[in-house]
């Protein structure tokens, strides 16, 4: 049994949720979002909450459904955001239009092109990516983090706000 799909969801005023055969709208004051359903899963909206209920016995999809519409609903009401902070000396971070420019020590600047439905924006060495759909949102701040990862020696990387990276002692010198 799911404890995450057991619990009703409830929808917040200004909200509205429609389900069809096959997927599943929200639409909220950020925008709307459509989502495909299991087969293994039926969703039924009742007045201002949203149950999950499995249709098999023991489906895997039944918790991960529930989830996916709760943070649907999250979206289109608050949003989602990530923050991503660049370190190192030399390193630079520049938003051209709908390209966010990195110079982080390579020999050549990376760039990479904003997708449509987020909002990016870059002050100092901090990187602000904001959107309704928290699987964008995470998909491009782990795109811009692989572009350099955060060394364990001196911290140079791009990683996130609240990440702790772990610092390795360096050599030592004989002595």
């Amino acid at each position: 049994m799911s404890r995450i799909g057991k619990k009703p969801i409830t929808i917040p005023t200004g909200t509205e949720v429609i389900v069809s055969d096959d997927f599943i709208m929200v639409k909220g004051k950020g925008g709307e979002l459509k989502q495909s359903t299991h087969k293994d899963v039926k969703v039924v909206v009742d007045g201002s909450e949203v149950r999950v209920e499995p249709v098999k016995e023991n489906t895997p999809m039944w918790g991960t459904m529930a989830s996916l519409i709760k943070n649907m609903i999250i979206g289109v009401n608050d949003g989602f955001q990530k923050q991503l902070v660049v370190e190192g000396i030399g390193f630079k971070v520049n938003l051209q239009g709908k390209k966010l420019v990195l110079e982080v020590g390579f020999s050549h600047p990376v760039e990479l092109d904003v997708p449509d439905d987020l909002q990016v924006e870059v002050e100092k060495n901090t990187i602000t990516i904001k959107g309704i759909n928290k699987e964008n949102v995470g998909q491009f701040a782990a795109v811009v983090r692989a572009v350099k990862k955060p060394e364990p020696y001196k911290g140079k990387g791009i990683r996130y706000v609240d990440e702790i990276i772990r610092r390795k002692e360096g050599k030592r010198v004989a002595g």
